[in-house]
C-alpha cells in the first residue's frame, strides 16, 4: 500500500484507516505480562483519520473526577491529567503500519516524535498494538487498544 502523507494524503483510496473511531477498550502488558487498563475497562475517547493526512486522539477513563468548582485545585488538575491522552499530528500509513508523527501532545515529550503502530482490521474493527514506555513506570509495555468505526447518521 502507498504511503499516505502530507499532501499526497488526499488520495483516499487504498486508505482503510480513514474516518473516524471510538475507543472500546486499552489494555497494557508489562514486560513481566501483567496485564492492566490504564483508563478502565470503558474508557471514552475517539481516534480519526482524515484523508488529508492528519490524525488526532483523545481518550480518557469513565468515571474521571467532577471538579467542585471551575478553579480546579492541583489535585484535580493532577488527577484529570492522569485519567487522559490526546494528541494530533500527521501520518503515514503501509500494510499493517501507522506512524503518527505528533505535532502536538498532552506529554510534551511526544511532541517532534514519530509514534509507530501496527494495526488490524476486522470488519468495523481497528486493533492498534504498540510498544512504548510506561510514562508512569519508566518501563516498556505492550498496549493493544480496540476502535470502533464511527458511522455517520442517516
Amino acid at each position: 500500500m502507498k504511503a499516505v502523507t502530507g499532501s499526497t494524503a488526499g488520495l483516499a483510496s487504498g486508505n482503510p484507516l480513514l474516518g473516524t473511531w471510538k475507543l472500546k477498550s486499552h489494555v497494557m502488558t508489562t514486560g513481566t505480562g501483567e496485564r492492566s487498563t490504564p483508563y478502565g475497562e470503558h474508557p471514552i475517547g475517539y481516534l480519526s483519520y482524515s484523508a488529508d493526512g492528519r490524525m488526532h486522539a483523545i481518550g480518557t477513563s469513565s468515571g474521571r473526577i467532577v471538579p467542585l468548582d471551575l478553579a480546579l485545585t492541583d489535585e484535580e488538575q493532577v488527577a484529570l491529567h492522569k485519567t487522559m491522552f490526546a494528541y494530533a499530528g500527521t501520518y503515514s500509513v503501509e500494510a499493517g503500519k501507522v506512524t503518527h508523527h505528533v505535532d502536538i501532545s498532552w506529554n510534551e515529550v511526544w511532541n517532534g516524535t514519530d509514534q509507530v503502530r501496527f494495526y488490524e482490521l476486522n470488519g468495523s474493527t481497528l486493533t492498534i498494538t504498540a510498544r512504548a514506555i510506561d510514562p508512569t513506570t519508566g518501563t516498556e509495555a505492550q498496549y493493544v487498544v480496540v476502535w470502533e468505526k464511527v458511522t455517520s447518521p442517516r
